[in-house]
């Protein structure tokens, strides 16, 4: 549904977000990543030069084809769902049953509303039901939905989804604290507020398992020296 201006006024400023899917048209991948690249490309040169940039300086001169080839290849790689990560989980030969967490997983994305940074850490954690799943794998299934233009509340959601998928359980848990530029370096620019979104699954909700999680994010995990 096309939004008019009038209603794009009336948004203004306000979190807005649809659904825990990304809103993809359906001929998102019709072109190629090569394709998409030469496109943006141009449209970057037009907005520079209609911001007044001379894009004959030296500095400036492969500034649109930088941008194109960071948007596709980089920032916004987590939309192709040819970059999902193989999620390969292994039996639980150990019988761990406790929980597992995943904490101060790095995240940089960028915000749906204005294209700016998100900046911050996410914690995730489950309870094996039978599978388990590599480490770094938990890490790769958050940077796949952060490279994305998002909302913090999305990708938060986006992740617990994708590792109850991957380990056949809904004990799943993750929270994000993180900084948006679009808060703070434009707008109020408060550049001390960061945002908290959290996501409970499963045993997750319940008042002890999401109390012992917390718990363990207020540990410290400085590990000077390593």
């Amino acid at each position: 549904m096309k939004i008019n201006d009038d209603r794009i006024d009336e948004i203004g400023e306000n979190h807005v977000g649809t659904s825990a899917k990304t809103p993809l048209r359906a001929d998102a991948f019709d072109i190629s990543d090569t394709e998409k690249i030469a496109r943006i490309q141009e449209s970057v040169k037009d907005i520079l030069t209609t911001l007044g940039m001379d894009l004959e300086d030296d500095s400036l001169r492969g500034t649109p084809k930088r941008v194109a080839k960071a948007f596709v290849n980089e920032l916004f790689m987590g939309l192709n769902p040819a970059n999902k990560p193989n999620a390969s989980t292994f039996e639980n030969n150990y019988n761990y049953r406790e929980m597992l967490v995943e904490k101060n997983i790095v995240v940089y994305s960028t915000c749906e509303h204005h294209l700016l940074p998100i900046v911050g850490r996410a914690h995730v954690a489950y309870i094996s039901n039978g599978k388990v799943i590599g480490l770094s794998k938990m890490n790769r299934i958050v940077e796949y939905f952060a490279k994305r233009p998002q909302v913090q509340e999305r990708l938060t959601m986006q992740v617990v989804q994708a590792m109850q998928e991957a380990l056949g359980t809904d004990d799943v848990a993750c929270v994000i604290d993180a900084k948006h530029l679009c808060v703070n370096s434009r707008g109020i620019k408060d550049i001390d507020s960061s945002t908290v979104t959290a996501e409970f699954g499963g045993k997750f909700k319940e008042k002890e398992t999401k109390q012992e999680f917390l718990e363990y994010l207020k540990m410290d995990s400085d590990f000077q020296g390593l």
